[in-house]
């Protein structure tokens, strides 16, 4: 409860994307690729034939499979509860967004690009972005409890995420 206090946009964040993920999971899989598309997955195509740039933002919501969801949400939240009180609750979902946001348009010039067009989702993007700013932006901020910085916790975090997605993949 205390971090809800602390970092609620946080919480706020897992809280959304957990929802969504539960609500297409019950609705037609997070991994059946034309519900996703339904649901608002980014497909070049659609976005730029059609004008759907919606997609750019409902994408980052949505997730094919736990795994996904839990490796996106567990960064998160070890990377937003450290980041969050420093930046502020506006600046942090300002990263997130634009991260996001950031991540799908590479992602959409690439397909472009290639022509070879894929369906994608998640909120990789935004957590890069959390990621970036935490090692670049408040690298000397100390931990007043463990003493550790902040680029002490993301290397520990990588290690953690890299063994989370061996365990699940």
């Amino acid at each position: 409860m205390e971090e809800i206090k602390r970092e609620p946009v946080t919480a706020l964040l897992i809280l959304l994307n957990t929802l969504i993920f539960l609500i297409v999971e019950f609705t037609g899989g997070s991994e059946n690729g034309q519900h996703m598309l339904e649901c608002g997955a980014v497909y070049a195509p659609l976005i730029i034939e059609q004008g759907q740039w919606y997609r750019m933002i409902t994408s980052m919501f949505l997730h094919f499979g736990a795994p996904h969801l839990i490796n996106n949400m567990l960064v998160l939240f070890v990377l937003g509860q450290r980041l969050e009180p420093v930046t502020g609750k506006m600046k942090f979902l300002l990263i997130y967004i634009l991260g996001g946001l950031g991540g799908n348009l590479i992602s959409l010039i690439w397909d472009m690009r290639t022509g070879n067009y894929s369906l994608s989702a998640g909120a990789s993007g935004a957590v890069f972005a959390v990621m970036v700013v935490f090692n670049i932006g408040p690298e000397v901020i100390i931990s007043a409890d463990t003493g550790a910085t902040i680029v002490d916790l993301c290397g520990t975090l990588f290690c953690i995420v890299v063994a989370f997605s061996f365990i699940l993949f």
